[in-house]
């Protein structure tokens, strides 16, 4: 047999190493032809990581010794870095799309892997390792859903809105882990050959890429942890490890029993096949005890056991189940552990299976070898280990190399990530928005959208899906940050509002004015952040005459108004009149484009109509009638001057006139007031006295007269 021909590898777990030598028969199969496990004698590991790298380097070397007696020497071995190492964890990221251009698939990219930075910085801090996020090899990530303005879509290629998330769970390793075991490994004079990782080990020898486009989940029970790996659509998709696994059922039954340790591990290997055993507890008696009665006592630990699992195969999965459930390593022997399972998930019986080495048909076994399910990983990492290999890959990120761990194909994004750099900062920040008011209205106007970084490889613009390989050259240059916007007040109008109308029969147009700050403004004037824009048309017929300078029209309906007795008097009914549209209105109503518009002047009124207006009486009167003729008497009351000069009824009053006014009190007529009225004639033969009547009856000159009474006057006349 050629040396070339064997495989050897090693399965570091938590309680044991397991040391294990393939013969490669053909490249596609492999005899298993020798194992040996030794058990740690002290926690030398924890969760996966090498603690003493000493201890574990002596366990190696113990079982190298040994393996070499029989197949020679052994210098080098493919190792697997221990699944339960892996730190899985979930994150969002949420950005603001709002007038942005449509999402194109680098967005998406970068969105992804700024969730995935993310997920790695709360990694590194759950680690209590705040600065160190890229102490974590990201293994692979999958996208659980995109949202677009909150709501779940399926792509957000081409798509608009103002918010844009995506949610996605990650798996990381820890650099330290894959040092330490390197350490260990150098110490007993082994050469690393090959490194894949234990889920991706059993995955690949019982789940062929072909089936990987089902949703499985593959469990492996160790001893002090359980392993859980997702396949679905075409790769896997998560991983992650629950801190319990066969030990506690160990434990429970050596507390149940009084067994020494190993005692109890012997008494559950047995359960599956015996329906009865005799033990001896700690104390030396001896007891029969049955298959059925152990389980029973056990069943809360089993039951515990599928239930952690379960929550954790729920939560790497998006909170659903499987379509099936793998379940390898010696912990899966556990009685009752796939119903347990298969109940919690809600899953048939027959979809929760173990799978030991008869599901690995390109394998075969050497007969002195057990075909337990725990086998299936050291198997996986030997063949695995051979096939696919994880390589370490060195590139330069702005000339700083970058050491990446290569589980899946590595691309310019993978680099990003582990050089640290922060990918949300690498997109220009958008521009300062500024807030105007626009007659009243806030408006917010934005900055310009900041600029995509740009990402060479080699000299060569790159995307972040780009493939890399070794010794690649990256270059980021972050985007430029949006400009603050550069805004006229034109741009705010949609032309300056005008209206036509007309007054008096005149056409007139009226246009907006624009102020800024309060004062006037060109529509060519750049605008700054918090300024007070106004573009307003006259709103009123007032404004409107002011803003076309009809000052005299506008003083025609200002309020006619005199001074009377030393008080400003208005009197409206003297007042112009404006009408719009043949209708009457004042001057503070509005007005719309093509009204015509009517103002008459003030009334020039006369002494006579002020009296009228005012209630003041100018005179009194009373009809009476002389020698028979009828006659009105009439008497003033009221006297109005003008700058001294007394007015007639009919002598008109202006605006703004000082006027005063004199009242006398109304008393009877007499009749000495009728020669006010009429002309006397003394008759030519008139002789003696004359004789003042009313109504026949002679009176005095201070008689009292009433209306239609007879006045008359009578003379002797001479006879001739």
């Amino acid at each position: 047999m050629e040396e070339q021909k064997k495989l050897f590898a090693l399965d570091i777990g938590t309680r044991s190493v397991v040391g294990i030598i393939l013969e490669e028969v053909n490249q596609q199969s492999y005899q298993v032809i020798d194992i040996l496990m030794i058990e740690h004698s002290e926690r030398a590991m924890l969760d996966g990581q090498i603690h003493d790298v000493v201890a574990v380097a002596n366990i190696i070397a113990d079982i190298k010794e040994k393996l070499e007696k029989t197949h020679g020497p052994l210098k080098k071995v493919n190792v697997a870095a221990a699944g339960r190492a892996l730190k899985t964890e979930r994150a969002t990221v949420t950005v603001n799309i709002a007038g942005k251009p449509m999402i194109q698939k680098e967005d998406i990219l970068h969105l992804e892997l700024s969730a995935v930075q993310q997920a790695q910085a709360v990694v590194a801090e759950n680690q209590q390792n705040h600065e160190n996020h890229h102490y974590y090899y990201c293994v692979g990530y999958s996208v659980l859903n995109y949202k677009l303005d909150h709501e779940e879509i399926g792509n957000l290629i081409d798509q608009q809105g103002n918010e844009a998330s995506v949610e996605i769970i990650a798996t990381f390793l820890p650099r330290v882990v894959v040092e330490s075991l390197i350490a260990a490994l150098h110490r007993a004079d082994l050469e690393m050959e090959a490194l894949t990782l234990e889920p991706i080990a059993a995955i690949n020898v019982l789940i062929p890429p072909s089936i990987r486009r089902l949703n499985v989940a593959l469990v492996d029970i160790g001893a002090g942890t359980s392993d859980i790996a997702i396949t679905d659509m075409g790769t896997v998709i998560a991983y992650g490890m629950v801190p319990i696994a066969g030990d506690e059922v160990t434990e429970e039954i050596s507390d149940q029993y009084l067994l020494d340790f190993p005692v109890a591990e012997q008494v559950k290997r047995v359960l599956l096949t015996e329906p009865s055993l005799t033990i001896t507890d700690i104390l030396g008696f001896k007891t029969e005890v049955f298959r059925e009665e152990v389980i029973a006592n056990i069943t809360p630990v089993i039951d515990h056991l599928a239930k952690s699992i379960s929550d954790e195969i729920l939560r790497l999965n998006n909170n659903k189940a499987p379509k099936a459930i793998m379940l390898v390593g010696g912990g899966s022997l556990t009685p009752n552990i796939t119903q347990a399972l298969a109940q919690n998930m809600n899953l048939p019986e027959n979809r929760v299976a173990i799978r030991d080495l008869n599901a690995i048909p390109s394998v075969s076994i050497a007969g002195h070898i057990d075909k337990g399910p725990e086998l299936v990983t050291p198997i996986g990492i030997a063949i695995t280990a051979q096939k696919s290999p994880v390589h370490y890959r060195t590139v330069y990120v702005n000339e700083q190399p970058v050491r990446l761990f290569e589980v899946n194909k590595l691309t310019t994004g993978d680099c990003l990530l582990a050089s640290g750099i922060k990918l949300n900062k690498l997109y220009g920040k958008p521009g300062m928005a500024m807030i105007i008011s626009l007659n009243g209205q806030n408006i917010t106007i934005p900055g310009g959208h900041g600029e995509a970084p740009l990402l060479y490889k080699n000299g060569a613009s790159s995307s972040l899906d780009d493939p890399i390989k070794n010794g690649d050259q990256l270059e980021v240059i972050p985007g430029k940050d949006g400009e603050q916007p550069v805004v006229y007040i034109k741009d705010l109008l949609d032309g300056i509002p005008q209206k036509t109308v007309t007054i008096n029969g005149t056409a007139y147009t009226v246009y907006a004015q624009v102020t800024c700050n309060g004062l006037p403004a060109d529509t060519e004037k750049q605008i700054s952040d918090r300024d007070h824009i106004e573009c307003r048309l006259p709103e009123t017929i007032e404004q409107l005459l002011t803003s076309l300078n009809l000052q005299t029209e506008l003083d025609k309906l200002r309020p006619f108004h005199i001074n009377l007795n030393g008080k400003e008097t208005f009197i409206p009914p003297f007042s112009g009149k404006l009408f719009r549209n043949g209708l009457e209105v004042k001057l503070g109503s509005t007005y719309e484009h093509l009204d015509a518009i009517i103002i008459e002047n003030k009334k020039q009124p006369k002494v006579r109509e002020l009296a009228e207006v005012k209630q003041i009486l100018l005179s009194q009167s009373i009809p009476v009638s002389y020698n028979g003729k009828p006659l009105t008497m009439t008497k003033r009351l009221t006297e109005f001057k003008r700058n001294q000069v007394v007015l007639s009824e009919n002598d008109l009053i202006l605006d703004g006139d000082h006027i005063v006014y004199e009242q006398r009190k109304m008393e009877p007529f007499i009749f000495q007031d009728l020669f006010h009225h009429v002309q006397i004639n003394l008759p030519q033969k008139a002789t003696g006295r004359f004789t003042l009547l009313r109504n026949n009856q002679q009176t005095t000159f201070f008689g009292k007269i009433e209306p239609g009474d007879d006045l008359s006057i009578v003379w002797p006349v001479t006879k001739t």
